[in-house]
C-alpha cells in the first residue's frame, strides 16, 4: 500500500492519563473519555478503574480522580496533543503562565505513544514524569503491567516498585477521611 492508504492502516497504541481535581471529578473524567472516543481519528480500547489521588507535585487540599485509557489513533503525536488539548478546552480547563501545578477539571497526559521517545519543544514522550507518580503507574499496572518503559527499560511493574515515597492512591470510593 502506498500514500494516504497506507497512513489510515497505521494505528499507533496510546496511553493517556485522565485527571480531575476541581468541580465533579468523575463526570469530567467521564466526559474526556467519551469525547476522546467521538473524536474520528481515535478508538478507545480499555480504560482503567477510577482512582482517587492525594495532589503530587502540587499545594492543593483537592484530590484528583485519576484513570488511564488505552487507545488507538492514526493522529501524529502533535495531532493527538492538539486534539487532548482541545478536549481539556471543551471542558473548561483553564490554563495559567505559572510553573505551579493548579486545580484543574481535567488534565489529559499522553503517557506513551508506542514506544515511540518524543523530545519536542511542547512534548515529551514518554512523559516525563510517568516513573515518578503512582497516580499513572497504579492505573497502568492493571492495563499493561509488563510495558517496558522505552527510555529506562524497566516495566511498568518494576517502576512502580522503585517508587520511593507514592503519593497515596486509592480505588475509587474506598478513601476514607480520617
Amino acid at each position: 500500500m502506498h500514500g494516504k492508504n497506507f497512513k489510515m492502516l497505521y494505528m499507533a497504541i496510546v496511553y493517556l492519563s485522565l485527571g480531575s481535581n476541581f468541580g465533579d471529578r468523575i463526570g469530567y473524567v467521564q466526559q474526556a473519555t467519551s469525547l476522546l472516543s467521538a473524536s474520528e481519528n481515535i478508538n478507545l480500547i480499555r480504560t482503567s478503574a477510577f482512582y482517587e489521588t492525594e495532589p503530587w507535585g502540587m499545594d492543593s487540599e483537592n484530590w484528583f480522580v485519576n484513570a488511564v485509557v488505552e487507545i488507538k489513533t492514526g493522529l501524529s503525536p502533535q495531532k493527538l496533543l492538539e486534539e487532548c488539548q482541545r478536549i481539556e478546552n471543551q471542558l473548561g480547563r483553564k490554563r495559567t503562565n505559572e510553573t505551579a501545578y493548579s486545580d484543574r477539571t481535567i488534565d489529559i497526559d499522553i503517557l506513551f505513544y508506542n514506544k515511540d521517545i518524543i523530545n519536542d519543544e511542547n512534548l515529551v514522550i514518554p512523559h516525563k514524569f510517568v516513573h515518578l507518580r503512582a497516580f499513572t503507574l497504579v492505573p497502568l499496572l492493571e492495563l499493561i503491567p509488563n510495558f517496558e518503559h522505552p527510555v529506562l527499560h524497566k516495566t511498568i511493574s518494576e517502576l512502580h516498585s522503585d517508587l520511593e515515597n507514592p503519593e497515596m492512591v486509592f480505588l475509587y470510593g474506598t478513601r476514607v477521611e480520617i
